[in-house]
Formats: structure tokens, C-alpha cells, sequence
């Protein structure tokens, strides 16, 4: 089923996110219904968050980026390949060189800016069926990974622009939390539900 995704300025993206165990209820279901909601909005990552659920649930699906000519053979073929399930995700550690990607966040939609990220990481999750991972990634892996962790600790890529950059899209970021914005999938705005 595909879910609406929570606009900006809900509270519930500004949440850090809650531990969950292998009894959460009807969890298989959630995953299969945000992977649709993922895939029905042209996105590469989605986290619980971004449905209204505050717990430490990402997704990622990098198979989009793979048709990036920049790319080597190698880095298309990673991240044609990478699909995951990461739940109670830890970053173990960020290294190497902070290097600057335009990002946007389905949350977020029309509003893409430069964010400066270390390029490597390491982490520490459960898959889908509880087994726990530990794993290192580095590029644009990591990048899609660190986007995803930080809407489940309440972050999300405009907090860590400039100042100016911030006033800049100021007046965007409110009319999308009042809904004054189109889109191609469904969104939950934060003000709409307040007038209801």
C-alpha cells in the first residue's frame, strides 16, 4: 500500500527514532508498504519517519543512481545491486574527506541543496530478519546511508546549510508544510491536518 509521506514541518521528522524488536507488529507488512511508497515516489531512500512512524526503520534502493556516466563501472555496478533494510542502525564511526552532493529528501520536495558529508562510514544494523550487519561504505553509499540515518535521529539535510542558505529557502520549506506545493506522489502536510 503506499503510504503518504510526512511533509516538512511535521513534528514527527524533527523525533529521534525508537528501538524496535522482531515482534514489531506486522512488520513484513511495513516494510513491503514503504518500499511501494518509496518506488511510487521515485525515491532512492525512505526512513519510518518520512510515513509518520518514530522508529529506526530506513530503506535504500541506489539501483537509480547506477545509470550515473560519471561512475565507473564498479561504482554502477555496486549501486545497481545495493538494495537494504536497515533497522536500529547505529553509525559506528564517519572518516575520510567531507565532500559536497546536491541532495533533496522526498519530505522536502522541489528544494535541492550542496551538503558537505564525510565520504566514508561505518554502521551497525539488523537486516529485515534480525541479523545483525556491521559494514563499512564509502561514496555515494554512504552518502544515501547518512541521509537516511539522519531522519531517524530527527535531522534532516536543510539543518546542516548555511545560515544563508537557510533564509534563502525559507519561504519554500513554510509553503510546503502548508501544503502550497505539487507533487507527483502523496504527501501528509503538517498545517492542512491542524485545520481539519
Amino acid at each position: 500500500m503506499i503510504l503518504p509521506i510526512v511533509a516538512y514541518g511535521d513534528p514527527v521528522l524533527r523525533k529521534v527514532g525508537k528501538d524496535i524488536d522482531k515482534d514489531y507488529p506486522n512488520l513484513n507488512n511495513l516494510l513491503a508498504n514503504m518500499w511501494e511508497t518509496m518506488y511510487n515516489a521515485s525515491g532512492v531512500g525512505l526512513a519510518a519517519p518520512q510515513i509518520g512512524l518514530p522508529i529506526r526503520i530506513f530503506l535504500v534502493d541506489t539501483s537509480p543512481f547506477a545509470d550515473d556516466k560519471d561512475l565507473t563501472k564498479e561504482e554502477q555496478e555496486l549501486l545497481k545491486g545495493f538494495k537494504k533494510v536497515f533497522i536500529n542502525a547505529k553509525i559506528l564511526e564517519e572518516t575520510g574527506e567531507d565532500w559536497t552532493f546536491n541532495e533533496g529528501c522526498l519530505s522536502i520536495p522541489d528544494v535541492r541543496e550542496d551538503v558537505s558529508r564525510k565520504d566514508t562510514l561505518t554502521i551497525r544494523y539488523c537486516d529485515e530478519n534480525f541479523k545483525v550487519h556491521q559494514e563499512t561504505y564509502d561514496g555515494l553509499l554512504a552518502r544515501v546511508i547518512q541521509h537516511e540515518y539522519d531522519h531517524i535521529q530527527g535531522v534532516l539535510f536543510t539543518d546542516k546549510l548555511s545560515s544563508l542558505k537557510k533564509r534563502l529557502i525559507k519561504g519554500r520549506l513554510s509553503n510546503i508544510s502548508k501544503g502550497k506545493i505539487k507533487v507527483e506522489y502523496r504527501m501528509r502536510f503538517p498545517e492542512m491536518k491542524k485545520g481539519r
